[in-house]
C-alpha cells in the first residue's frame, strides 16, 4: 500500500493554535507501552500540523467511496498504525480509499479536547470532496470511522456539520462536512453519568448519518457507550447497527488477539454492501 499523498488541512497555523508555544511532533512510542497482537503500536503525539493522507483504493476494484480515518489515543496522541494505516489496507481490499485524519493533540488549554479535532474533522471532509474527482471518490459517498477517542469524534463530526466551527477559508468550506455513513469502534466519552449521551454526540432524526459500532463487555472504557449512543441513535430513527462481543477489552484494531471481536471487519463489511457501498464506481 502506498500513500498517494498527504494534504495538509490548513494553509497557516491551524485556527486556536495561534500564539501558543507547542512541542514539535514527535513518536512517543517507548517500551513499556502495551502492544496488540503481539505488535507495538505507534503513538504520535504533539500534532500541530493536521494531514490527510490518502491510501486510494486500487484502481481495478475502486468503488468510488472513501472513508476519513479516525484513530484513538484518548485526544493525547494519534496510533497511526494499529487504527490508521492498517484500516486503511483493509479498506483498499474492499475497493475503498482510506484517508487517514492525523488530527490534532494534545488538547489545548481551556478548550474541550474535542473541539480542535472537531475543527480538522470538518476541513478535512471539506477538502476530500473539493477534491474527490481528482482522488477518484464520490463525494457523496465519503463517511469517517474512528477508534477509542476517534470514534467519539466520528461521532461528533456524525452530529455537528451544520455550520463550520471556525471562518472560512476557501471553497472547500462551501461544501458539506456532514459524513454519508459512519463506523464507530469501541468508542468513549459518549455517556454522561444520568445514562444519556453527551450534547455533543446528541443523534437527530434524518441528519445523523447511518452508523455502525462494535465493542466488547470488557472495555475498560465502558460498554455502555456504545449501548448508550445506539439507544440514541435508535431513538431518532438514524439507521443503526452494533454487534457487542463478550471478550476483547480496548485497542486491538483489526489485529488478531485471539478474541472474536477483531471479527468485526467481516461484519462491517457486510454492512457496507448492505448500504450499497462496495459496488459501482465513482
Amino acid at each position: 500500500m502506498v500513500a498517494q499523498e498527504t494534504l495538509r488541512l490548513w494553509p497557516g497555523i491551524a485556527p486556536g493554535d495561534e500564539g501558543l508555544s507547542l512541542p514539535p511532533e514527535q513518536d512517543i512510542t517507548t517500551p513499556e507501552h502495551r502492544t496488540a497482537g503481539g505488535r507495538r503500536i505507534t503513538r504520535i503525539g504533539n500534532v500541530t500540523v493536521p494531514t490527510l493522507t490518502v491510501y486510494p483504493a486500487p484502481a481495478e476494484t475502486n468503488t468510488g467511496t472513501a472513508v476519513i480515518v479516525c484513530p484513538g489515543g484518548g485526544y493525547n496522541y494519534v496510533a497511526t498504525d494499529i487504527e490508521g494505516t492498517e484500516i486503511c489496507t483493509w479498506l483498499n481490499s474492499l475497493g475503498v480509499t482510506g484517508v487517514l485524519l492525523k488530527y490534532r493533540t494534545p488538547p489545548r488549554p481551556g478548550v474541550d479536547r474535542h473541539v480542535l479535532p472537531l475543527q480538522d474533522a470538518q476541513r478535512a471532509m471539506g477538502l476530500l470532496r473539493q477534491q474527490a474527482d481528482r482522488l477518484g471518490i464520490n463525494p457523496a459517498r465519503i463517511g469517517i470511522m474512528g477508534f477509542s477517542a476517534g470514534a467519539h469524534l466520528a461521532a461528533v463530526l456524525s452530529n455537528n456539520f451544520a455550520a463550520r466551527t471556525y471562518a472560512r477559508l476557501d471553497d472547500a468550506d462551501d461544501l458539506s462536512c456532514r459524513p454519508d455513513f459512519a463506523l464507530l469502534l469501541y468508542p468513549g466519552s459518549i455517556r454522561q453519568s444520568d445514562g444519556r449521551p453527551n450534547p455533543e454526540v446528541t443523534p437527530a432524526a434524518g441528519p445523523t448519518p447511518p452508523t455502525f459500532l462494535a465493542m466488547t463487555q470488557d472495555d475498560s472504557v465502558g460498554v455502555e457507550n456504545a449501548i448508550v449512543y445506539y439507544a440514541a441513535l435508535h431513538a431518532a430513527g438514524v439507521p443503526t447497527t452494533m454487534h457487542l462481543y463478550p471478550t476483547g477489552g480496548h485497542g486491538y484494531g483489526l489485529r488478531d488477539d485471539g478474541h472474536r471481536v477483531t471479527q468485526w471487519g467481516d461484519r462491517a463489511a457486510e454492512w457496507l454492501a448492505d448500504l450499497g457501498l462496495l459496488t459501482g464506481t465513482n
